[in-house]
């Protein structure tokens, strides 16, 4: 019973990445006709949530759309007009928040929404997410805050981050993102039990993984963004396909696994970032299990050939997405610890092999080398180095909905 549960899980994962395959190209037709007469109406409603430190404006629409800021704020009034979007008769509607009013109305090759706004409100992001997770409409996204003087209390902006696409009219004061809709990353802290990994003067990589992988695991949590799975918790092995495996039966939209260099110089040091090689994606099927529905010709009118274009397709906008969160990772863990002179690697290594998970290995430095050592066993340094690998997940989910920016 258990394998059949896997095998419909696995079968619905695949489903929906050839159903994102095809809606990217959707996407794209959308933005190409976005030059053509727009229909009669294309806002279906705008929504309004958060306080008087920072507000959020979702407006819903049937087609995509870039804006341009036309008003400051500084004087009561704040404009965006969206092009190629048809306004109709317009709308309007109360405030909330920052906002005292705000209607949309036909302008030129657009449409324009006029905000009355708290003096001195500015606009801080704007983003565009496109149709997902059964939400058929475009969403444009604005968020305010108060100007000079009136700083957002702390986690002000996490809070707004987080609810993009669970906002409803008039809603409540916002909190965390629902469960549901959260991402859910799997961090695999390299080695464990039989296997310790490589050797320090005073530690082993097993431990120091460990560590750093708890870590980061508290510091995601804490946003509220995101459900956290661990490949392991204690010191235990787990063997490298049950690892990849926990990623797939998760469903997880990323997989970062951990670990700590070695080599023969005490003076090599830094960190690096490893993604799938060429040589790898050949591998794949040693992650597969003899149920994948791609693999069953039956699944696709008996032709193993398209199977074949469908893994091929699956494995490429994955290797895309894990190449995308390495060059994240490298730059903000740059910001906190040494680098490799070639920090950017690609290998065959077991844990990257699944064909539909984003994955990246981080080597968070040589625990050969004693200045690295030291680093990976201090928890201050630890802390320091989690958050911005924590920065990296934030800033490579917000680029994959980040269509229009300010």
């Amino acid at each position: 019973m258990k394998s059949v549960r896997v095998s419909e899980a696995l079968r619905s994962r695949w489903a929906r990445l050839a159903l994102g395959l095809a809606a990217a190209g959707a996407c794209a037709v959308a933005f190409a006709a976005g030059s053509a007469k727009p229909p009669t109406s294309d806002v279906v409603q705008v929504r309004l949530g958060g306080d008087a430190s920072e507000t959020r404006i979702v407006i819903d629409l049937k087609r995509a759309a870039s804006g341009r800021i036309d008003a400051g704020g500084q004087g009561g009034r704040l404009g965006v007009t969206l092009k190629g979007v048809g306004a109709g008769t317009g709308l309007q509607g109360r405030g909330r928040g920052l906002v005292r009013a705000w209607t949309v109305a036909s302008a030129g090759d657009g449409a324009r929404l006029d905000l009355e706004v708290t003096r001195g409100a500015t606009v801080e992001r704007r983003f565009l997410i496109p149709p997902a997770d059964g939400v058929a409409n475009y969403r444009y996204v604005i968020d305010i805050a108060a100007g000079p003087g009136k700083a957002p209390p702390d986690g002000a902006s996490t809070r707004l981050a987080a609810v993009a696409a669970a906002m409803t009219p008039d809603a409540a004061p916002l909190g965390p993102t629902p469960a549901h809709l959260r991402k859910i990353i799997v961090i695999d802290p390299g080695h464990g039990g039989r296997d310790p990994g490589a050797a320090g003067a005073a530690s082993h990589e097993k431990d120091v993984t460990l560590a750093a992988a708890q870590a980061l695991k508290a510091r995601l949590e804490r946003t509220g963004r995101y459900q956290v799975v661990m490949t392991r918790t204690s010191d235990v092995f787990i063997p490298l396909e049950e690892r990849v495996q926990i990623a797939r039966r998760a469903g997880a939209d990323l997989f970062l696994s951990l670990h700590a260099d070695s080599g023969a110089d005490p003076s090599t040091h830094g960190a690096s970032v490893y993604t799938l090689s060429d040589r790898g994606t050949a591998r794949v099927g040693y992650v597969l299990t003899r149920n994948e529905w791609f693999l069953q010709p039956a699944a696709s009118g008996g032709d193993r050939s398209v199977s074949q274009i469908l893994l091929d397709l699956s494995q490429r906008s994955t290797r895309n997405h894990s190449a995308a969160f390495a060059r994240t990772l490298i730059q903000r863990v740059g910001d906190r610890a040494p680098l490799l002179e070639r920090s950017r690697r690609d290998a065959d290594y077991f844990v990257l092999l699944a064909p539909d998970v984003p994955a990246a290995l981080l080597e968070m430095g040589f625990i050969t080398n004693p200045d690295d050592e030291a680093r990976l066993n201090d928890p201050e340094a630890r802390a320091a180095l989690t958050g911005k690998i924590a920065d990296a997940i934030d800033a490579y989910f917000g680029a994959q909905t980040r269509l229009a920016v300010r």
